[in-house]
């Protein structure tokens, strides 16, 4: 029996690329062309319409119109806080011996630390101690991953489930967010993986009304990055960088 590919409900298309490596560079790049107007969620975002002047006004105290202006406080939810999880089965595929593949994506749940190092080997990115791993973790604002499962003819449960693709993002939970460590298991990469992780986190922080968005590309990957509407910031480098002297 032929292989057969079968696709649910991603919510963005399942396209051909190699995503390869990101590594830090100086390249800081930005988005363009995102708005609000991608997101389809239940939750209704209040705008507000500012004067022009009007943040300068705020600089200086006083508004120049010499009236208050009443700014509705965030929510303290605890549901309004963090990004709801959520799960879903991207791709499915039968081989030749019956043996029943799913990829699934999701952005709740743990991540193992040993299986994190494992895919960040097969990449080939250096090696991180295992105790900062599990920080970064711990303190991302939101962590998608993509893990294969299989099941095996007969079975009634899955015989095996491998960490494919991670992607993170820290955040101020108010105004800005930044990408980190996306990367794809090379074996399962020109499937469009990475570019649904880049766009799931993208969707979340924008349901989470936080639209300033950025991230590290190596100049391998700037193509794949500008194909998602991230742009080099085109008023110049404003991004600097510190390092240890010694």
């Amino acid at each position: 029996m032929p292989t057969t590919l079968r696709a649910f409900y991603p919510l963005c298309p399942i396209a051909s690329f190699d995503l390869g490596c990101l590594q830090v560079s100086n390249k800081l790049l930005f988005p363009c062309n995102l708005s609000h107007g991608l997101i389809k969620g239940s939750r209704i975002h209040k705008t507000y319409q500012l004067k022009a002047g009007f943040w300068e006004s705020i600089k200086s105290g006083i508004l120049s119109n010499n009236t208050t202006q009443v700014v509705e406080p965030p929510s303290t939810l605890a549901e309004e806080e963090e990004p709801l999880p959520e799960e879903l089965v991207l791709i499915e595929k039968t081989e030749p011996d019956g043996t029943v593949e799913e990829i699934i994506f999701s952005s709740g749940g743990d991540v193992d630390v040993y299986d994190l190092q494992s895919l960040c080997d097969k990449v080939g990115w250096p090696r991180r101690p295992l105790s900062k791993l599990a920080a970064a973790l711990k303190n991302s604002y939101m962590v998608a991953t993509l893990h294969s499962v299989r099941k095996s003819p007969g079975s009634d449960g899955y015989d095996q489930k491998k960490l494919i693709g991670l992607a993170r993002a820290t955040s101020d939970h108010a105004f800005n967010a930044t990408i980190w460590d996306v990367l794809v298991d090379p074996s399962y990469q020109g499937q469009g993986l990475g570019k649904t992780l880049v766009e799931k986190i993208i969707r979340a922080l924008l349901q989470r009304d936080i639209g300033n968005i950025s991230l590290f590309a190596d100049s391998q990957v700037v193509d794949f990055y500008q194909n998602l509407g991230f742009e080099a910031d085109p008023e110049g480098i404003k991004g600097m960088f510190w390092y240890p002297k010694f």
